[in-house]
């Protein structure tokens, strides 16, 4: 199979792989270190199907080896949490959009659905208002530098909105100053 997706996919690289499930499990490195045959350095994703929280629920992990201090342990391997970031490109968020408009459970009246979906969106929201608020704060108080470019996404977000944002719109424009 690995060989038909470099013939099909040429520029596409297999970096890792993924796993559902909240936790990582013990024979989860014996199954990363199969990876290394496709990939030196593999990365294992896990992703929790079962959320409790809002945001894409997936975790990133690299493996390193762990040498004992008294050296009378063979060394193993143990997983790192390392940073990550899911992004798509434009094609693809239309095409998710369009699939989840007619994804309906009919147990659940539209109305529910639609208010339930307006919910999970203006709690979204929240959770990145505050993320502004805070980066805000940071660049008030000196503890961060300016970024003129998140400036100006911020000034440009704030006017396209219909609600009247004129005094968080005054705010960054005098931080853009500075």
């Amino acid at each position: 199979m690995f060989d038909m997706f470099k013939r099909i996919n040429a520029k596409e690289h297999v970096i890792g792989w993924y796993s559902t499930g909240p936790k990582l499990r013990e024979n989860d490195l014996d199954i990363h270190e199969l990876f290394r045959d496709y990939c030196p350095n593999p990365v294992l994703v896990i992703i929790d199907v079962q959320p409790r929280e809002l945001g894409i629920p997936t975790k990133a992990y690299y493996a390193v080896e762990e040498v004992k201090e008294d050296a009378t342990q063979k060394s193993q391997k143990a997983f790192v949490h390392v940073a990550s970031e899911i992004g798509a490109y434009e094609a693809e968020e239309i095409g998710v959009e369009h699939l989840l408009r007619d994804v309906k459970d009919a147990t659940i009246s539209t109305l529910a659905t639609e208010v339930g979906g307006k919910l999970v969106a203006l709690k979204g929201l929240e959770a990145r208002l505050k993320e502004i608020h805070a980066y805000l704060e940071l660049v008030v108080e000196g503890k961060l530098p300016l970024n003129h470019e998140i400036l100006y996404h911020l000034q440009v977000s704030c006017s396209l909105t219909p609600v009247n944002f004129s005094c968080f719109t005054r705010s960054v424009y005098h931080l853009s100053l500075r």
